[in-house]
């Protein structure tokens, strides 16, 4: 099988590389982006939309450039290996991939275009306090009033939910509140009456919310998708999400053995650097084989995630959660272990790749829930 990638991939990576490590270059310049209002740099979004970042998702016929789940993996992989912080995660992979999954003809053309220019971003909020990682428990509930409906509930953990312009929401239509059927997704304003957002950082320098929905009126135009049926469109979203974050965790991963050689290379100890001791290479060497074999799930992720067979995707992006978890704590915890202290200073930018991916382990499912999702589908291979 072939993994090269194509020309226009590869002038793809080549663009952003060079476009995120200019405006990433060291620690200071993350911490001046990140001190900018909504945590992120205006400027540096809208160079995501000129250079098609945003439009990619959607197909030509949508208005988009028909990117898919490889120039997607080529995206996250250089916004992780850069710590950059534009909700890109949010709005060019969770959000377009529910509008492009569900969204009607009047829907994608008028929002895909604003979202693709880089003037609306949006946010899924779909995380509930007593949920943990169950997608179908949903308590927030939107009854059914004439020809619309009025929404209300809470969603907790918004990814970049302080600046986003359009919720992509679940609620609860129909059923009780662990059913997997009865779920409706609905295109919420953040400036519609009865919806509050309060944002606040995350701990690997993000930013999240928490948003409430206080009898929020909603029309019929607002349902994205049938209603009744969102939790499937969810599911996928979701999967598209797992297989962004493999992609970024490579990227850290990639970082931080970089500096960690590096730091191994300069380190005295004993009137030597401390490279030289043989224990620490192979330390060194055991972080460089978790960092490939996440990279090779990274690229299952992508072959996987648009399968057409649910429970086969399924459980497959399940397993890529599983191998990114694990090689995300072992290379954070290792890179530590070597730097020694200075390695959990805020001060050192080792720290924060640490701290983000101890947060790329839990989004989406940790390790123990996706474990037990692959245990319960039979594994990836079927037994003989």
């Amino acid at each position: 099988m072939d993994f090269d990638f194509t020309s226009e991939q590869s002038q793809l990576k080549d663009s952003v590389d060079r476009f995120l490590a200019a405006r990433y270059g060291s620690l200071e310049d993350r911490e001046k982006n990140r001190k900018q209002t909504g945590g992120f740099d205006p400027a540096i979004w809208a160079g995501y939309a000129e250079l098609g970042l945003l439009g990619m998702p959607f197909s030509e016929e949508d208005g988009g450039f028909g990117g898919g789940p490889v120039e997607t993996m080529i995206a996250m992989e250089a916004v992780g290996r850069t710590l950059a912080l534009e909700p890109y995660l949010s709005t060019g992979v969770l959000g377009a991939t529910a509008l492009r999954l569900a969204g009607n003809a009047q829907q994608k053309e008028t929002l895909i275009p604003e979202v693709a220019e880089g003037n609306l971003r949006l946010s899924l909020a779909f995380q509930e306090p007593q949920a943990r990682y169950d997608l179908f428990d949903v308590a927030t509930r939107a009854e059914a009033q004439g020809a619309g409906f009025v929404l209300t509930g809470r969603k907790e953990l918004v990814l970049n939910g302080d600046t986003a312009g359009l919720f992509i929401v679940s609620a609860r239509t129909a059923g009780e509140r662990r059913d997997e059927s009865g779920i409706t997704l609905f295109l919420v304003p953040a400036d519609r009456d009865g919806v509050t957002v309060r944002g606040y950082a995350s701990q690997d320098g993000g930013r999240l919310a928490d948003v409430d929905f206080s009898g929020v009126v909603l029309n019929a135009e607002d349902v994205l998708g049938e209603v009744g049926q969102g939790y499937p469109v969810l599911e996928r979203v979701s999967e598209a999400g797992i297989a962004a974050l493999a992609a970024e965790a490579v990227g850290a991963m990639e970082a931080l053995h970089g500096l960690t050689v590096d730091y191994l290379k300069t380190r005295n100890q004993f009137g030597v650097a401390i490279g030289s001791f043989q224990v620490l290479q192979h330390k060194a060497v055991d972080m460089l084989l978790m960092v490939e074999q996440a990279r090779s799930m990274a690229y299952y992720a992508a072959m996987m995630v648009e399968a057409e067979d649910a429970a086969e995707r399924r459980a497959a992006l399940s397993a890529v959660k599983v191998q990114i978890n694990r090689s995300a704590r072992f290379v954070g915890q290792t890179a530590v272990q070597l730097h020694g202290g200075i390695g959990m200073t805020m001060e050192y930018l080792g720290a924060h790749y640490f701290k983000r991916l101890a947060i790329i382990e839990t989004q989406f499912g940790d390790t123990a829930y996706h474990l037990a999702r692959v245990t319960d589908a039979g594994g990836l291979i079927a037994a003989a």
